[in-house]
């Protein structure tokens, strides 16, 4: 019996040794909380799991895309930016990573942040032959202009964001105007959002400028057109991006990178805290229905992330490791 006892006390012993130095290993953690919505919810889903799942002493500290990568790329913090939209400054990242600096631990939104003209899911049903820009364009009578009957509307992006001006030159380059459209300004975020709402509860049509993931896209289904031709980088950065282009040529919205980014110091001690990063990337579908629970419910980050690991078990537990999974199913039931 004392052999047993012995024994029993020295196997509990080593496991706290191990958990301890598991969570050493890990240590403290810094992760940016960026202020927008999907980044602020994917910080707190990090916390939880590196945490929970692994001991580490998980910190949320704000976050913005050139600020966190400027520190992290010249003074080492934070540790971890969760959804980095880099297209902006790619090839800083890629020098920073050559150098091993930081690293690329996965693709966040599986998808990449996607932009364009959309319309409701009820209109490209009823109508499966529009699938393109040019498709929708041939029927201004299903798009309403809301300020001029005899018109259809495309709704530009809000003001003051670098997509009003690329909706404007497609416009043209499309020669919308030319086909019985008007250029609808909404005048904000919030204007546009209206917009798409009023529609659905109106269950009529609707067609301009969104991006995704948003709550909005989570909420009320919308589909993306086509552009009719790939995405030519030269004539966006020459035309398409340019305020007042002359002469615009119809183009294809380019895909948004968005990426899990590193410091090497981090990777270097992570393990596998470090591995569930690498692991971790979720589909704009996911993250639509998660902002449009949040919106509806007025949730946090921290409320959001939790309802996500409550409700998307299957998904989660491919990312971490099954110790971890318990240790976090167990912090759910009994927190």
């Amino acid at each position: 019996m004392k052999k047993l006892l012995a024994s029993s006390l020295l196997a509990t012993g080593m496991m706290v040794f191990a958990n301890a130095a598991a969570a050493e290993d890990c240590g403290t953690v810094q992760i940016a909380e960026m202020n927008w919505q999907s980044a602020e919810v994917l910080a707190n889903v990090d916390k939880i799991i590196l945490s929970e799942g692994y001991g580490c002493d998980a910190q949320l500290l704000p976050g913005d895309t050139m600020p966190t990568f400027t520190a992290m790329n010249e003074k080492g913090q934070p540790d971890v930016a969760p959804e980095l939209w880099i297209n902006a400054f790619r090839e800083a990242l890629d020098g920073a990573v050559a150098e091993g600096r930081l690293h690329i631990a996965a693709e966040s939104l599986s998808d990449g942040g996607v932009e364009g003209w959309w319309i409701p899911n009820y209109i490209a049903e009823a109508y499966p032959d529009i699938k393109t820009i040019d498709d929708a364009l041939k029927h201004p009578e299903l798009f309403p202009d809301p300020e001029n009957a005899d018109k259809g509307g495309v709704y530009n992006c809000p003001a003051g964001w670098n997509c009003q001006i690329s909706t404007d030159n497609l416009f043209r380059a499309y020669k919308a105007g030319e086909k019985g459209f008007a250029l609808v300004d909404t005048g904000s975020a919030a204007g546009l959002d209206g917009s798409i709402a009023k529609a659905f509860s109106r269950n009529q049509g609707w067609l301009g400028y969104y991006w995704a993931p948003t709550a909005i896209l989570g909420k009320y289904e919308m589909v993306r057109l086509g552009f009719g031709v790939p995405h030519s980088k030269e004539e966006w950065d020459s035309c398409t991006s340019i305020l007042e282009c002359a002469d615009p040529k119809p183009n294809a919205w380019p895909k948004s990178e968005v990426y899990t980014v590193v410091t090497d110091e981090f990777k270097k001690r992570g393990g596998t805290a470090y591995n569930y990063l690498a692991n971790r990337s979720w589909d704009n579908k996911t993250v639509n229905s998660l902002l449009a629970w949040m919106n509806d419910n007025q949730g946090t980050g921290e409320d959001g992330a939790r309802y996500f690991l409550e409700t998307n078990e299957a998904l989660w537990t491919t990312w971490v490791t099954p110790e971890a999974a318990d240790k976090i199913k167990s912090w759910l039931t009994s927190s």
